[in-house]
C-alpha cells in the first residue's frame, strides 16, 4: 500500500502547498491552512479529523502538554501570574494612559531577555528611539530584545515567524491594523481580527504574547470588551497618578487563580516591586494621633495593613460634607449611621473627612471596625494605643461580624509588631504574643478604646 504524503490545504478555497503559511496564496484568507494527507490515488484527508469524523482524544493525553510557567525575574509579576509566563499564552494588560504599562512591559522584556530569551517589541505607539530612551533609564538592554517599527498585523506575524522569540509585546493593540480589512486601527472589527490572528500565531509558535490595551472612561478595557474572550489572561495596571503606588491585578486567568495582587512603586529608575506593602503603608504613621487607626484588609489573597485617618469637624451647616480618599464611601456611610443610631454619637453634626494613608485602597468590610474607632477617636480628640489593630465588619444592627481569613490578618499584624487586636466576639485564638480583645458590638469597641485612651501610658506592657 502506497504511503500517504503530508501536504497543507486551505479549507476555504482548497489551494495546496508544501508548507504552512499564515495567509493563503489562493484566496488571501488568514489562518485557513490546515495540515492534511494525500494518498497515491489523490485522495485528501484532513489530519484534524479521524476516520469516523471525530477528533477526540483522552484528556489524560494532554496533561503532559500543560504549560509550565517560566519566571520573568520580576517577583511581583511572577506572583500575579502564578509563577511566570507560559509559552503559547496570550495576556491582555490594560490600564489608563500614562499609568506605566509601557514601562512595566519593557521591564518584563529586559528581565526575560537577561536570562537568554529572545523578545520582540512591536512599537505601535512610540518610535524605537522613544523606547530606547526609556530603556536607558532602566539599565542595560540585552541584545536579544528586538523592536519592530510597523503597525500591520502581517508584518508582526512575519517577524514572529522569522525571529521566533519567546515573548512578544504589542504596545498597543489599538494601533495594530489588518491591511486587508476595512476600518481604522482600534475599531471593533480590526481589534478582534488582529487579536485572533496574533493569538493563533503565538499559540502555534509557542510564544508568550502580551497585548497592551487602554482603559476607557468607565474603567473597562477599550474595544468594548470584544477581545477579552480571545485571550487567556486579563490584567489591569492601576494607581493614582498623583502617587507612586501601582497595582497589578488579574481579572481573568485560564491557567490559575485570580487571587493575587502585585504592588509596584514608580521611581526614576522604573517600577520597583513592593515586597512588604504593609510596612510601606505604615512607614510615615504618627502613633497616638487622634483619628488614626490601623486596619488589615485582605486584598486579592494578600493581607495588607494600612492606616485609616479620620477628621471630624463640628459644623452648623444643614448638610455636612463627607469626603473620602481610598475608602469606600458606602462603607463610610454605613459606619457613620451605626455610630449615630446604635451608639448615640451624633456624626450628623460633623463634616467627615476620611483617608487611607499611603495610597491604600480600602473597600472590603474588614476595615469597618477600624474606621469606626478612628472616627470616634477624632470626635473625642483622643489617641489610640500604637500597638492596636482593629479587624471586623460592622452590621446595621451595630454588631461586629467576623471576616474571611482573619487568622492571616492577625499573623500579618503580629509580624509588624501589633500586640493588641480588637476583633469580633467569635474570634478566640490569635498568634502567640498577641492579646485579643473580643467585642460583640460597636458600642463595646467604643468603650474599650475610650478606656485605653484614658491610660497615662498607652503602650502595652
Amino acid at each position: 500500500m502506497a504511503k500517504a504524503k503530508k501536504i497543507f490545504v486551505c479549507r476555504d478555497c482548497g489551494t495546496r502547498s508544501a508548507g504552512w503559511a499564515g495567509r493563503c496564496s489562493g484566496c488571501d484568507s488568514w489562518a485557513s491552512i490546515e495540515e492534511a494527507t494525500i494518498t497515491a490515488g489523490g485522495t485528501i484527508s484532513s489530519l484534524t479529523s479521524s476516520a469516523d469524523g471525530t477528533s477526540s482524544r483522552p484528556l489524560a493525553e494532554f496533561i503532559g502538554d500543560a504549560g509550565v510557567p517560566s519566571p520573568t525575574g520580576l517577583d511581583e509579576v511572577d506572583r500575579v501570574l502564578g509563577g511566570g509566563l507560559i509559552a503559547g499564552s496570550v495576556i491582555l494588560l490594560g490600564g489608563e494612559p500614562g499609568i506605566g504599562k509601557s514601562t512595566l512591559t519593557l521591564q518584563i522584556a529586559i528581565a526575560v531577555a537577561s536570562h537568554g530569551a529572545s523578545v520582540l517589541l512591536v512599537a505601535g505607539e512610540e518610535a524605537p528611539t522613544q523606547i530606547a530612551t526609556r530603556a536607558r533609564r532602566l539599565g542595560s538592554v540585552p541584545p536579544s530584545v528586538h523592536v519592530l517599527d510597523d503597525i500591520s498585523v502581517e508584518a508582526t506575524i512575519a517577524a514572529m515567524e522569522d525571529l521566533k522569540p519567546q515573548v512578544v509585546v504589542v504596545d498597543s493593540i489599538q494601533t495594530i491594523e489588518a491591511t486587508d480589512l476595512d476600518g481604522n486601527a482600534g475599531s471593533v472589527a480590526q481589534m478582534k481580527a488582529v487579536t485572533e490572528r496574533l493569538s493563533r500565531s503565538a499559540k502555534r509558535l509557542g510564544i508568550t504574547l502580551i497585548l497592551v490595551g487602554h482603559i476607557t472612561k468607565d474603567g473597562s478595557l477599550a474595544g468594548p470588551k470584544t477581545i477579552e474572550h480571545l485571550v487567556d489572561t486579563v490584567c489591569t495596571f492601576s494607581g493614582e497618578r498623583s502617587g507612586d503606588l501601582r497595582q497589578l491585578r488579574l481579572i481573568k486567568n485560564r491557567y490559575g487563580p485570580t487571587t493575587e495582587v502585585g504592588l509596584f512603586e514608580m521611581t526614576a529608575a522604573g517600577l520597583a516591586g513592593v515586597s512588604d506593602p504593609s510596612g510601606r503603608f505604615l512607614a510615615d504613621r504618627r502613633v497616638g494621633l487622634p483619628g488614626s487607626s490601623v486596619v488589615c484588609t485582605f486584598d486579592s489573597g494578600r493581607p495588607l495593613l494600612a492606616e485609616v485617618q479620620a477628621l471630624l469637624v463640628e459644623t452648623a451647616a444643614p448638610s455636612p460634607k463627607t469626603t473620602t480618599q481610598g475608602v469606600d464611601g458606602k462603607r463610610l456611610a454605613i459606619v457613620a449611621a451605626v455610630l449615630t443610631q446604635r451608639v448615640g454619637l451624633a456624626t450628623t453634626r460633623y463634616d467627615i473627612f476620611v483617608s487611607a494613608a499611603g495610597g491604600a485602597k480600602l473597600s472590603e468590610p474588614g476595615a469597618d471596625l477600624g474606621l469606626a474607632i478612628a472616627m470616634v477617636s477624632s470626635m473625642l480628640s483622643c489617641g489610640l494605643p500604637p500597638e492596636l489593630i482593629a479587624i471586623g465588619e460592622v452590621g446595621l444592627g451595630g454588631e461586629v461580624r467576623s471576616v474571611p481569613r482573619i487568622d492571616l490578618r492577625l499573623q500579618e499584624a503580629h509580624r509588624l509588631g501589633f500586640r493588641l487586636a480588637l476583633v469580633p466576639a467569635t474570634v478566640t485564638e490569635g498568634p502567640v504574643g498577641m492579646k485579643l480583645q473580643p467585642v460583640a458590638t460597636v458600642g463595646d469597641a467604643v468603650r474599650v478604646v475610650t478606656d485605653l485612651s484614658k491610660s497615662e501610658d498607652m503602650h502595652l506592657d
